[in-house]
Parts: C-alpha cells; structure tokens; sequence
C-alpha cells in the first residue's frame, strides 16, 4: 500500500509524498486538497477511489470499542470500529490509509475481518478524546509516536518526560482546534483538573485515568517551557511560552499561583496568526462607529474602555491604535503586558519589580514626544493624574478601566482624587463593553419563546417600547448544539453603550454629580444601553435571549420607568 499509494499520490504532485511524510493526519489532508484544488471531502473521496476503502463522512461507532480492538491500537492508530449495517463486516475506520505494519498488527491483534474505511479525521479525534481522553495516547506503555507496535519487538516503556512533553504539546494543540483562549491546570486533593474557556465559558476537559500520576511531572514541565524556576512552588510566577502548532505561531502568557494541593497554572493563549481586528468589526452600529471615530481622531482628550475583565478591552484599545495609526502620528503605548505587536507603533511594557509601573512609564514617555498615548489600564491615583494632565496639555490618551457601565467611570475617577473640573475638560468619550456568544450558524433554529416571556424580559433589559418590540418574537434564535460548536455557540461579539461627554454631562461632572443621573443624561440624548444593544443582537438573531439576560441586574441599572 505505502509505495502504491506513494506512486498515486506522485502522480498529483511530483514532491507530494515527500512533503506529507511526518505531517499529522489533518494536514495530510489539507496538503492533498491543495493539491487537488479540492475540499477536504474532495481528498477523502480521491483517496477513496485510489485506495478501494468505501468513505464514510458519517458513521457510527460500534458499542464496546475495546472489545472488538485493542484500546493501545486505537489510541496509536487513531482508528475507531464502526458499524456499516447489518450483514456487513465489522467496519474500522481511518483519517488517513494505513501502511502495511498497521494492517499486520490488527490483525494480531482481533480476530475480526474488518472493512478498512476512511472518515473525517477530525470526527475520529473528537470521539478518540471524548472516549479515552485528551493525549490518552500519550500515556501508552511503549508508544511513541506510532513507534512500539510497527516493529515486533518489545519495547521499553517512554521515559516519563517524553510523555509528558507529548501529552501537554497535544493539550495545547486541542485547545487550539477548539479556539480556546484560556488553559487552567488546578490541583485538586486527589486529581488534576484541567479545564478550557471557550467563547468565555469553562469547559472541563476530558482526560485520562491515570493523569494523577503524571501531575507533578506536569506543573514542572508548564514552567520548563515557560522559563520559570521549577523549584520555587511558594511564590507566583509570571511567564511566557512560544509554542508552533504546523503553520501557527502562538504566543502563551503563564501565569502560576501557590494553592492548597500545589501549584495552579493558567495558559493565556494569543494567536499570532490571526488578522488584527478592524475598529469596524468591533459590531458598533453606525452612529456609535462614528462617535468613536471623532473622539480617536481628535488632538487631545481621553477616550476609555470599561468593563470586567475579559470583555474586550484590550482588543478595543488596538482596534482604536490601528484605525488613526498615521507616518505622521507618533504613538507610544506602555501596557502590562504587551499582547498584540502593532508594526510602528512604539510599545512599552510595565516591569513591576524594578518599579517601571504605569505612572513611571507614563512620565518617560510624555518627554517622548508623543501625540498619542496608550496607557493598558488606570490602576491608581498617580496614573489617573498624570494622564488627565497630558491630555489637557495636548495629548490624545487611550485606556481602560474597570467599571460596571460608561457612567460609572466618571465616579471612578473621582474617588481617585481628580479634581472634577479637570476631568470634565478632558474627558471626550467612554465606551463600556462586554461580550456575549454568537449563536453557530450552522444550528441556529428559531426558539419557542412565548410572548408573556418575551414581554418579561424586555422589562427586565429595560428596552424602551417593549411592547413594540413583541413583534420580533420569531427572530429570536438559539443554536441546538453541533459538531462545529460547543453547546449552540461558535464565537463572540461585542455589546456596547458609548458615553459622549456633552455640555450637560460636562456641568453634572463639574458639580460631582452621581452616576445615576449622568446615565439618566446620556440616555436622554440619545444613548444606546448595553441592554438595548444586546437586545438589537437579538433581534439580528446573532446571539440568545438567555444570554443577554445578564445585562439585566437591576442594581447596576437605573430604573428608567420610575
């Protein structure tokens, strides 16, 4: 079969063999669509006719795997046994053909006569995962990367650090094929946990029974890879690790912290490959994309971002760099850390334990020249000041802070002891931000919703005219869960509520007005609420009704009826 189907494969593009040799099974295929200027079931149905194994890009996996083939087997091959229908052979598919040595050991191996079939390579990891656990192959008594069972002769169990090397590589490298941005490793008394936040929600992962034994192994080699000292398991550590994935370059932010039953790593992982986001897909409606732009593109003032951790901020902040980055435009920014490079921009990162924080970095860089500053958040008093005072001097400052709503920030800034008359003069724009799933588009189906609980929640969200709103009762959408996505959901979008500091607004700062009546103000004038705009998501049919249900705690909200 391998020189047969080298020749075949040859026969598509002299160097095509060649350049497969080694690659995972996924990019197998990608490579052989390129090549044929196919789609990845284009290959598949290619390899099918080349091969004589029926494809099969549905299938069913038989009960009791490991009774019909070997659980070792499995997990090194990537092979599942499937079911092809009454009176037909015991099926057993592959993502890619197996080689001869393959065919010889599993047929040692189970007495069945099996019907050799192909399958999307994806599905059968996902199933291989879902069953055993992710990098369960990792932990195979002598198998190593197809290396124990090709040769028939034993061999010595893996050294405990190459299975470990090769179970966190295939961790990260799932977390990556389910768009994960975060990994948490947490020590528990009797087991490790390991979970992924996907769209903003954990997900526990899977994983195999005897990973306990590895734990410590585990933790050490995370800290390895991050350059942090393994040997000090008091203190938190801070770290960064650049992992390669095939053509994907991805940059980790490592942080550890000293809990009851060890030590807690969290993964933050950034994906250098990925285009930077365009201020105009950040989802603001028209009139709020145009608010943002006249701010940004103004001499001086401060424009902020708000909200919780995770929201977005950062990403706002870089969206906003990239919409008025100019030749003739000087930009600095100091940020704690430095998580998406911008090609001309001059970037500063805040080192802590030499004492360069925000405020120190600032000053340095007001005597840099800048036009524009980008200060990653405003932690302090201290940093607070310096940055209303560069931007009444002629200085455009961006940055985040961490506020429930727009109109909170203005009470923010002022418990930190700005003078409000310096505050009203130079604050120019507030966004508050947040993120809420995007409904996968491959399962959208309308939701059952009656019109009683649709009214609820409008008075709930506090959307003005509620009941003209009842009309929208079947656009609301929600996803039923597929195999593209996780629980309905495949990605994010932003809500906004944009605060433009108007002439009244500018008198309620001066007088150290509430927030409250503030909010009351910009609504007034036109304001769109978080709610409201998460409810125009809705409408779109871009995210769930459930989901937007969080913008609707009634202590950060005013009660607009009253």
């Amino acid at each position: 079969m391998d020189n047969f189907l080298d020749k075949l494969l040859a026969s598509v593009a002299p160097d095509l063999p060649e350049a497969i040799a080694g690659l995972h099974v996924d990019k197998k295929i990608e490579l052989l669509a390129e090549k044929l200027n196919a789609d990845v079931n284009g290959a598949y149905e290619w390899l099918s006719n080349a091969t004589q194994m029926p494809f099969q890009p549905k299938f069913t996996v038989s009960q009791g795997v490991t009774s019909i083939l070997p659980e070792k087997l499995i997990l090194e091959y990537s092979c599942l046994p499937i079911d092809l229908g009454e009176g037909q052979k015991q099926g057993l598919v592959f993502g890619w053909p197996p080689d001869g040595n393959m065919k010889k050991w599993i047929k040692a191996s189970s007495t069945k006569d099996f019907q050799y079939c192909l399958g999307p390579a994806a599905d059968i990891r996902k199933f291989i995962n879902e069953r055993f656990g992710v990098g369960a192959g990792s932990f195979l008594d002598g198998a190593a990367d197809g290396v124990g069972l090709v040769e028939k002769k034993e061999v010595e169990q893996e050294d405990e650090d190459a299975v470990v090397i090769k179970f966190v590589n295939e961790l990260i490298k799932q977390a990556l094929r389910d768009r994960a941005t975060d990994i948490h490793f947490e020590p528990q008394k009797n087991s490790l946990q390991i979970r992924y936040r996907i769209d903003g929600a954990l997900v526990p992962v899977s994983l195999p029974p005897n990973l306990v034994l590895f734990q410590s192994a585990i933790i050490s080699r995370l800290k390895i890879m991050a350059k942090l000292n393994i040997s000090e398991k008091r203190r938190p550590q801070d770290g960064r690790i650049a992992f390669r994935s095939g053509d994907t370059s991805i940059d980790i932010r490592v942080s550890t912290l000293p809990i009851t039953h060890g030590e807690s790593i969290s993964l933050r992982l950034l994906n250098l490959g990925e285009a930077p986001v365009q201020l105009e897909k950040m989802g603001l409606g028209e009139k709020e994309f145009d608010q943002v732009v006249n701010a940004i593109t103004r001499p001086h003032g401060i424009v902020l971002v708000t909200g919780p951790t995770g929201s977005g901020k950062s990403t706002m902040l870089n969206a906003c760099i990239r919409k008025i980055e100019d030749p003739e435009i000087r930009i600095i920014t100091v940020e704690d850390p430095v998580e998406y490079e911008i090609a001309g921009i001059n970037q500063c990162q805040v080192q802590s334990d030499i004492g360069m924080t925000f405020a120190s970095a600032l000053r340095s860089i007001l005597r840099q020249d800048p036009d524009v500053v980008m200060i990653g958040e405003i932690r302090d008093s201290e940093t607070a000041d310096i940055a209303i005072r560069a931007s009444i001097t002629g200085h455009l400052v961006l940055s985040t802070l961490h506020t429930n709503d727009a109109a909170g920030a203005v009470s923010r800034l002022c418990d930190m002891g700005l003078e409000p008359f310096l505050l009203a003069s130079s604050l120019q724009l507030v966004i508050a931000q947040r993120l809420v799933r995007r409904i996968c588009p491959h399962c959208a189906t309308k939701a059952n919703y009656t019109p009683e609980q649709l009214d609820y929640a409008l008075r709930a969200l506090r959307v003005h005219n509620h009941k003209d709103e009842l009309q929208f009762l079947d656009k609301i959408m929600v996803g039923k869960g597929c195999d593209k996505c996780k629980n309905g959901f495949k990605g994010r979008l932003a809500v906004h509520e944009i605060l433009v500091i108007s002439d009244k607004i500018q008198q309620c700062i001066i007088k150290n007005a509430p927030a409250r009546e503030i909010r009351r103000i910009a609504i007034s004038e036109g304001m769109r609420t978080l709610q409201e705009c998460a409810w125009d998501h809705v409408k779109k049919g871009e995210t769930t009704l459930d989901e937007v249900m969080q913008f609707a705690d009634k202590n950060n909200m005013d009660d607009e009826e009253s």
